[in-house]
């Protein structure tokens, strides 16, 4: 299987991806050229780790019959102060909300995504730390 995107040049710093037939806009801050008109590219790298493995959990958890009224994923990270700048580890945490909430199953669930599922976690693992943790908020 292939996958491609196409990103257009939008003039200065801006660029308009085209992914999965949706326009993902990226551009840069005034300061380095741009005109702040899009997210950056290296933080979408946060945004595919976060969205590869929420898909995960809610699959999984759907089939546990768990059905958490809210959930959130959020992923932090450490990039260098050197060029090239890069991401040197990331932190998950998945933040639940609900009725009758088991831990465990809840770990499972994050566990699966993150040992078996999750291609963009595989990837990233080759260069980085992953870490997380679960959250149930009240």
């Amino acid at each position: 299987m292939k996958h491609t995107v196409d990103t257009k040049w939008e003039g200065n710093m801006k660029f308009d991806a085209l992914v999965s037939g949706h326009h993902i806009v990226m551009d840069s801050l005034p300061v380095v050229g741009g005109n702040d008109e899009g997210a950056r590219p290296k933080e979408l790298m946060l945004a595919a780790l976060a969205g590869c493995t929420a898909m995960d959990v809610v699959s999984i958890l759907k089939k546990m019959r768990i059905e958490p009224s809210y959930f959130n994923v959020r992923v932090e990270a450490e990039m260098t102060e050197e060029h090239p700048k890069h991401y040197t580890a990331m932190h998950i945490i998945y933040e639940f909300k609900g009725e009758n909430l088991e831990l465990e199953k809840l770990q499972k669930a994050v566990e699966l995504s993150q040992e078996k599922y999750c291609g963009v976690s595989t990837v990233y693992r080759k260069a980085m730390e992953i870490t997380f943790e679960i959250v149930i908020l009240n």
